[in-house]
């Protein structure tokens, strides 16, 4: 049997590669030759792009290292030795991350390469103290009860304390039937 050049398949994929280069100008979006030329190119394209994007990544967080390191009296290459002999296995994405957004924990983490490089004992735990700031004041997220939103409403229009309702939910949670129930043996 002769092939089919008008076939269901060929078709198929014409039209994939069609849609792939639409937007791209000149005959390059309506040719089907044109556009298997300009798609296959624009796929070696973005493998260069892709790879490149790795590679400036690297250099922005080994520049956010160096400047977090040079603030503690190291260099990037002293510290990245210092955390190797002390056995601390973070990559540069996390700490270019912890230089930037957690000073202190980056800070405890120089010490730490820092006592290695001296030949000291690490400490295997940081302790750092961080004022963790929430919306709500701390007494009130100790008092919060999990339970869903209709649950609360049902309790604000009972009248009924949420602290006071045992939740037979999911871990515990307190649900529509259980202020029912409390309001049920109120009365």
């Amino acid at each position: 049997m002769a092939r089919a050049s008008r076939s269901v398949h060929a078709r198929k994929k014409r039209r994939k590669i069609l849609d792939q280069a639409k937007g791209y100008r000149g005959t390059k979006h309506s040719s089907y030759k044109r556009a298997k030329e300009q798609v296959w190119k624009s796929g070696v394209y973005a493998y260069e792009g892709r790879k490149q994007r790795k590679r400036d990544f690297r250099a922005l967080w080994i520049q956010r290292i160096n400047a977090g390191a040079r603030e503690h009296g190291l260099s990037y290459s002293k510290l990245i030795h210092g955390l190797k002999l002390a056995e601390i296995d973070l990559d540069r994405k996390i700490l270019a991350d912890l230089a930037v957004s957690e000073p202190e924990i980056f800070g405890a983490t120089v010490a730490q390469a820092k006592n290695a490089l001296d030949g000291k004992p690490v400490e295997r735990q940081v302790a750092v103290e961080r004022a963790i700031v929430a919306e709500e004041p701390e007494a009130d997220a100790e008092d919060e009860v999990d339970a869903t939103d209709a649950a609360e409403r049902k309790a604000e229009e009972e009248g009924i304390d949420l602290s006071t309702v045992e939740g037979t939910g999911q871990s515990g949670r307190v649900t529509v039937g259980d202020v029912d129930k409390a309001a049920q043996g109120d009365e």
